[in-house]
């Protein structure tokens, strides 16, 4: 087998590979081998004709479809391995044969593979930095919480329905006077105020008391999952069958150490404060990076492969299916109950995918181009940072890792790298 490799257009290689004589007569014996049982030869027991028997009944090419297939995959790996110094195969070829006759085969595969980016400017930009900081009224609002998951639930009997009470309802949506799937249930329990339900439809509940009657109006939003009511008018007729309160428990330092482990309030403040900042010294760290990345990506030029595209939406479906898992869910039912294709479904990722490409493209462009490693010495501080958070020596840590995390943690440590980088060389601003 010889084989050339040359880049071709939109982001892809050509490999041209050509089988000699010898080599093409042999994939065919092995295609005689694989695929005889499945010819019935008169005089012949099944699978016991020979080659030249079974040619001259059905024809010389009988055997060259599954003979290239052989060679192909015999060889695809091969050539793609060789190549890899200069090229980085993304996806499936496209299989030509350009040659066939009895001197020899050539096959031509054209493969997409990850591109270069073009980078005209990530350093002297002005571009957004964030920053968050902490109030007591959001460690209030935790507290709140905490208040609120250990309440205790009280019938109330005499008054009406109001913003924080659990309301047991009946409830038949109608559209048009028809009624929709989804749209009905008995004795079903729904905080108001929760928004929960579509808008609107709770602050009509807010005022009714037990045994009350009524047609909740309201307009689905426009976008709504189900195509059939985006935009629509509907009408709920509403029973309310029950109310109950919440008895929220005393703010004292014994039932903070009862509910959360914390000595006293003010110590369950300060611990809570701390974990909401470092909540959002990542969120804005986060928005800072993708902010640094739209601001390079705004210059970028870059053809990218469908077919890395495709995989990214892979990883984001398998995201999305897995949380359905977790709420009980299956995907297809999902999408069954929203009345769309799995097609649709994919290219609602489609922009989100391809950005998502785009900004990795550059991070291993720039990080390319910058030399950026992380030496042995770098790794083994981090490893030993994460031994100590689990009260370990670094020794007895690395003893239950595997190759996976020693990649996670040097690729973590190259990625920060990059971006101390990044935003050393550019201007960093916070928008007032």
């Amino acid at each position: 087998m010889k084989y050339t490799s040359k880049a071709a257009e939109k982001s892809t290689v050509k490999f041209t590979i050509k089988f000699d004589a010898e080599e093409w007569k042999e994939a065919q014996q092995k295609a005689y081998l694989k695929t005889r049982a499945r010819f019935a030869i008169n005089g012949f027991r099944k699978g016991k004709a020979p080659k030249n028997v079974i040619e001259n009944v059905y024809g010389k090419g009988v055997f060259y479809d599954e003979a290239l297939n052989t060679m192909f995959a015999e060889s695809y790996p091969t050539v793609v391995a060789k190549a890899a110094d200069k090229y980085t195969v993304v996806g499936d070829p496209d299989v030509t044969v350009e040659k066939l006759d009895d001197e020899g085969v050539t096959l031509v595969a054209v493969a997409p593979v990850k591109p270069e980016v073009k980078i005209s400017n990530y350093k002297g930009m002005k571009i957004q930095k964030f920053e968050y900081t902490v109030k007591d009224e959001e460690v209030d609002a935790e507290i709140a919480r905490v208040q609120d998951r250990n309440a205790r639930k009280v019938e109330i009997t005499d008054r009406a329905a109001q913003n924080g009470d659990i309301v047991n309802i009946d409830f038949v949506g109608t559209v048009d006077g028809v009624k929709f799937d989804g749209g009905e249930a008995e004795g079903f329990d729904l905080t108001l105020g929760s928004g929960q339900f579509i808008p609107g439809f709770e602050d009509q509940v807010v005022g009714m008391n037990i045994g009350d009657k009524k047609d909740v109006n309201v307009t689905f939003p426009e976008n709504y999952q189900a195509e059939a009511l985006k935009g629509k008018p509907a009408v709920f007729a509403v029973t309310l069958n029950k109310i109950q309160g919440k008895e929220l428990p005393e703010l004292t330092d014994e039932f903070i150490k009862e509910a959360t482990g914390s000595e006293t309030v003010e110590a369950y403040k300060a611990k809570t404060k701390e974990r909401l900042q470092a909540q959002a010294d990542r969120r804005a760290n986060d928005q800072t990076e993708n902010s640094i990345l739209d601001a390079i990506a705004a210059n970028a030029e870059v053809e990218i492969p469908q077919a890395m595209i495709e995989r990214e939406i892979d990883g984001l479906v398998q995201k999305f299916e897995y949380q359905l898992m977790y709420q009980g869910l299956k995907l297809q039912d999902y999408l069954d109950f929203l009345k769309i294709t799995n097609a649709d479904f994919r290219n609602n990722y489609a922009e989100q995918a391809e950005k998502n490409v785009k900004s990795q493209l550059i991070i291993s462009q720039l990080i390319k181009d910058e030399n950026i490693e992380a030496t042995e010495e770098e790794v083994d501080a981090k490893v030993a940072e994460q031994a100590a958070s689990v009260n370990k020596t670094a020794e007895e840590y690395k003893k239950n890792m595997d190759p996976r995390q020693f990649d996670y943690i040097r690729n973590d440590i190259i990625i920060t790298k990059l971006f101390d980088m990044l935003k050393a060389n550019n201007e960093m601003y916070v928008e007032a």
